[in-house]
């Protein structure tokens, strides 16, 4: 098993509540998995509605700047098509 199969195995383990151990893993993997999920547990989390309101204000804020949302003007457009006059002699 690689390191990170141990710890998928380990942290799938805890959700369900089971007790972590896992016969085959060495005292080092067990440690540098116990580091890693300090570090994890570490993280700054916000909630996906807070993140999801952040990111529409933050569009909203922006979207006079989005040539996608706002189009450029026809005349400081550098790939507008251009018009050919046909001229009679």
């Amino acid at each position: 098993m690689s390191a990170i199969e141990d710890h998928n195995a380990v942290c799938l383990n805890m959700m369900k509540g089971d007790t972590p151990v896992n016969s085959t893993m060495s005292v080092g993997q067990a440690r540098k998995l116990v580091e890693q999920l300090k570090i994890e547990a570490s993280f700054c989390r916000i909630k996906v509605s807070k993140a999801a309101a952040d990111l529409m204000a933050y569009c909203d804020a922006h979207a006079i700047e989005d040539p996608l949302i706002t189009p450029v003007p026809t005349s400081e457009n550098p790939f507008r098509e251009k018009k050919f006059f046909c001229a009679l002699l």
